[in-house]
């Protein structure tokens, strides 16, 4: 085989990959995207399709914004669907888009974050678990710093680690890291 026959399958070869390229990826962006969570507090369990492609379902929205409701007063907002994405793309980037997130505190009333604060457990007067963009989180099977280097890499909004405790805080706020 001549080397222009060799070249031109080369550059063949690229430009159909290339061409694959933006279809390969729009399957993959239209492939639902699953949450399974424990609530460690009210020990809810839920497994949900909470997007598919670019769209958010209502329905799913919905049953997340109740999961996450303030177990201490039953009260509930509407949880940034961007946090949901935020925990998709970890778990995704843990290599594990199955896994069951235990879910420590997410939304707190104003009522709840003031009580937790009067209490010494060490909550932000501002919390951004007060507006519905925040959530502490861990996996049985999986080291937090793990969790945390995770969340790290996908660069987006708060990451906070407690290593004591054995969680990491993950947030749809402004880019930021604290704990070890």
């Amino acid at each position: 085989m001549s080397g222009g026959n060799m070249n031109r399958r080369y550059f063949l070869g690229l430009a159909l990959s290339a061409a694959a390229t933006p279809v390969l990826a729009k399957k993959s962006a239209d492939r639902p995207r699953v949450l399974s969570l424990h609530h460690m507090h009210t020990d809810e369990r839920i497994t949900v399709t909470y997007r598919t492609g670019e769209r958010y379902q209502r329905a799913a929205l919905a049953k997340l914004n109740h999961f996450f409701r303030d177990f201490r007063t039953g009260d509930t907002v509407p949880i940034d669907p961007q946090l949901f994405d935020i925990l998709y793309e970890v778990q995704c980037h843990l290599g594990d888009p199955d896994a069951r997130y235990e879910i420590l505190s997410a939304y707190r009333s104003p009522y709840t974050n003031a009580m937790l604060r009067r209490t010494g457990h060490g909550v932000a007067r501002n919390s951004l678990h007060m507006s519905g963009q925040a959530v502490d989180i861990r996996f049985p099977d999986c080291a937090s710093r793990k969790i945390r280097d995770a969340a790290l890499s996908i660069g987006r909004g708060g990451v906070g680690y407690y290593r004591s405790a054995d969680f990491v805080h993950v947030d749809t706020g402004k880019v930021r890291r604290w704990g070890a």
